[in-house]
């Protein structure tokens, strides 16, 4: 039996796990999707207040309250700030770190800093024109969805905490690497804000030299969202990371 722990991204919530939690729990494992503060079923505490330390918190709280060990971490999107903080200060608590297409950052980095100008701009314009300096969700057809995952994505979808974007996270590279890791490359069609981070994984340089001895890519042909879009092919990589 293994324990995972499953975190949503930018604008979702634990909800978008359902059809990911479902399967991973009739094998027989142990699964807790987060939903972070100011998200999801917990949308009504948005506020200023809530940074990136906030989001940390939250998923260490999990992992603590749960007393769970040997954990598969699945960090989605955004939440890869989340996934590297968490093997950086509890990485003994961790089997294996999954980025699901998400940020991987060098340590000082932002989740805003591999993102185009014109990007960061509009969002921090947007939560600087709200009282809860939050930015609005993208349609998610940028995730490459239509028809009804992209209804029920479009509903479901709140506004995200604005003080999470460009705090930086200063973390030990070789803390990190010592977790197993796993990087998956959602390329039919590729999030734009992803591009750089695809790079990365592939360079030997990266978190100079750290990344790749421990590290391997999957990529799967569908789009940013996997847990609605290809939720089968993506609890089969999860397995796979906890086997």
């Amino acid at each position: 039996m293994a324990n995972f722990v499953l975190v949503h991204g930018a604008w979702h919530g634990g909800w978008c796990w359902r059809e990911v939690v479902r399967p991973l729990a009739r094998a027989g494992h142990r699964v807790h999707a987060v939903t972070l503060t100011g998200l999801g079923e917990r949308a009504h505490l948005l506020s200023p207040s809530i940074t990136l330390e906030t989001h940390i918190a939250d998923v260490i709280g999990v992992i603590e309250a749960e007393e769970l060990d040997a954990v598969v971490l699945a960090v989605h999107s955004y939440a890869g700030m989340l996934g590297t903080a968490v093997a950086d200060r509890m990485g003994e608590r961790l089997a294996h770190l999954v980025y699901v297409d998400a940020v991987v950052p060098k340590p000082g980095e932002s989740w805003s800093s591999t993102h185009a100008s014109a990007t960061r701009e509009a969002r921090l314009a947007a939560a600087r024109a709200r009282a809860d300096f939050s930015f609005p969700p993208p349609d998610p057809a940028v995730f490459g969805l239509s028809a009804e995952p992209h209804a029920r994505v479009a509903r479901r979808q709140t506004p995200h905490p604005g003080h999470t974007y460009e705090a930086p996270l200063d973390f030990d590279v070789q803390r990190v690497a010592r977790v197993p890791r796993t990087f998956i490359d959602c390329t039919a069609p590729p999030l734009a804000t992803i591009d750089v981070i695809r790079q990365r994984v592939r360079d030997a340089r990266f978190w100079d030299g750290h990344w790749l001895p421990g590290a391997r890519v999957v990529e799967l042909a569908t789009g940013h969202d996997p847990m609605i879009s290809a939720p089968e092919a993506l609890v089969d990589v999860l397995l796979a990371c906890a086997a």
